[in-house]
Parts: structure tokens; C-alpha cells; sequence
């Protein structure tokens, strides 16, 4: 797994706890708006790259579009901010892009649409249809219990607790191929998926794991 910048996130290793502090920051404080049943989880970033099958000056591109910030000394790609839908793209001079930030697969096709518009204005004009990859998913939710994190790092396997440092339990659920943060309260944040069917199956194994502690 990749750990992208400026929000594109695809956690990896103790890496998860830094950037997580920032998901469960910006993301779990979304979930009290959203009615859910006893146990639940929703998909609140889907991280995908794609080709445009061209190259991009990226100078230009800065120089022309507000919305951008290109800092080539320090990162090779340049970040577009988009507004409606609220979503981020790294850019690079292959025509590679990253798009983070969207909720569904339909506001990632829009969020690439409005790059591709964007690109218009420096003439630059896309004649393909970018293959869209999924790179990660996001996901933040509840198991419906109160967790117990001491417990669960002495009895389940490929944990991570440092509770001086940071409050949520990291644990690598292998066969889901998914890792989540638990936080004691019962919340939870899902991320190395690739679909939101996988995320609702990490969850049932998650539960299924958390039932077997004593």
C-alpha cells in the first residue's frame, strides 16, 4: 500500500496512527449526522487514480487556474481543489491524476469530469475516457459496544496500541486484507478496501473477532 499526500490516504504501518489522527478528526465527527443502526459503517473518502493519456504543464497550470498549489521543490505533483463535489486531485506531468475526498463512485466521475474541464482553459483538451482505479476506501462507523483497547491488544493478533500517543487501537484484520483504528467508545475507521461490499465484510469479520474476546 501507498501513503499519498495532501489527503490522499492508503494507510500503511505506523504511518495509519499519524494520518489517522487527521481522518478520525475530519471524518468521524461527519457520522453524527448520519442515522445508523446498531452496528454500521459509511464510506467517507474513496481514493482512486486514473490516466488522462496526456501530458500536462503543470507550470501553466498553476499559473493559470486558482484553485491550484504546485510546489515542484518539494512535490512533483501539483494539487487541484475542487469545490463542488469537495474533492482533491494530485496531478502529474505524465497525465497521471489522484483524486481524493469523493463519497461515491459518482462524485469521482465528476470530480474528474470538472479536471478535464479545467484542462480546457489551458487548452489542453482529454479525447479519452480515463480508466478509474480504486486505490482505497475509507470508512468510518460503529461496532455498537463499548471496546475494551487493553484487552484487545493482549488477545488479538496484528495490533497496534500505543495509548500515550494516540487513543485508537490499530488492527490489521488479514483476511479481510482491511485495517481499522477502534476507538473505545465502539467507532471505528476501515480503510485498505477496494469496495464498499469488502468494507461491509471487514466489518462482519471484525465483529464476528471482537464477540470471540472474553
Amino acid at each position: 500500500m501507498e501513503v499519498y499526500k495532501d489527503g490522499c490516504i492508503v494507510f500503511k504501518n505506523k504511518v495509519f496512527i499519524k494520518v489517522a489522527s487527521l481522518i478520525n478528526g475530519i471524518y468521524i465527527s461527519h457520522i453524527g449526522g448520519i442515522k445508523m443502526t446498531k452496528h454500521d459503517i459509511k464510506v467517507v473518502n474513496i481514493v482512486v487514480s486514473a490516466s488522462l493519456g496526456h501530458d500536462i504543464p503543470l507550470e501553466k497550470m498553476a499559473a493559470t487556474l486558482s484553485n491550484t498549489e504546485y510546489n515542484p521543490e518539494q512535490f512533483p505533483g501539483l494539487v487541484l481543489r475542487i469545490k463542488e463535489p469537495k474533492t482533491s486531485a494530485l496531478i502529474f506531468s505524465s497525465g497521471k491524476i489522484v483524486c481524493t475526498g469523493a463519497r461515491s463512485m459518482d462524485k469521482v466521475r465528476e470530480s474528474i469530469d470538472k479536471i478535464i474541464k479545467s484542462l480546457e482553459k489551458i487548452n489542453i483538451k482529454i479525447t479519452i475516457k480515463p480508466e478509474i482505479k480504486i486505490q482505497n476506501i475509507v470508512a468510518s462507523g460503529t461496532v455498537g459496544m463499548d471496546l475494551n483497547l487493553n484487552t484487545l491488544a493482549m488477545k488479538l493478533e496484528n495490533t497496534e496500541y500505543e495509548p500515550e500517543q494516540f487513543p485508537g487501537l490499530v488492527y490489521k484484520l488479514a483476511e479481510a486484507k482491511a485495517t481499522f483504528l477502534l476507538f473505545s467508545n465502539g467507532k471505528v475507521v476501515c480503510t485498505g478496501t477496494k469496495s464498499e461490499e469488502e468494507v461491509h465484510k471487514a466489518l462482519e469479520k471484525l465483529i464476528e473477532n471482537l464477540k470471540k474476546i472474553k
